[in-house]
């Protein structure tokens, strides 16, 4: 089951549109829906699970718990509304765009995409915009 939690003033306006949708980029990688829980936060929050457990004294967007199971995906993805609206202005996308990208990239490491090397990276970001397009696709 995908739940929606918030640590911020934010909310989901969409949240059963995401529900499903992030179940269909599941599927799609042949994966099954496990527990998965997104948290909406702001900076502070993220920077601090960023520092204490993954030793990182930098501001992020995203820090996601993998417990995936076999092909059962369980886990954690913390979002950082504050860094989402930023990166959006930057890349000169939409809230709603960038926040379903930084979605999306948590899901798809859960499926095993990384994002270390450039060639990693490269791959992530097209997988990223095919997942991105299956959401436009179910919304028209």
């Amino acid at each position: 089951m995908i739940s929606f939690h918030y640590e911020t003033e934010f909310e989901l306006p969409n949240e059963a549109q995401i529900q499903a949708w992030i179940g269909n980029v599941i599927a799609s990688e042949n994966k099954r829906e496990g527990d998965i829980n997104y948290i909406f936060c702001d900076d502070d929050y993220l920077h601090k699970l960023n520092v204490e457990f993954l030793n990182h004294d930098t501001l992020t967007d995203i820090i996601s718990f993998d417990n995936s199971v076999g092909n059962e995906l369980h886990g954690d993805i913390f979002i950082s509304v504050e860094r989402v609206a930023d990166n959006a202005e930057d890349f000169k996308v939409s809230f709603e765009e960038e926040l379903r990208r930084v979605m999306v990239h948590g899901v798809l490491h859960y499926c095993g995409y990384k994002d270390k090397t450039e060639t990693e990276q490269d791959e992530m970001t097209a997988k990223e915009n095919e997942k991105l397009q299956m959401f436009h696709v179910e919304q028209s």
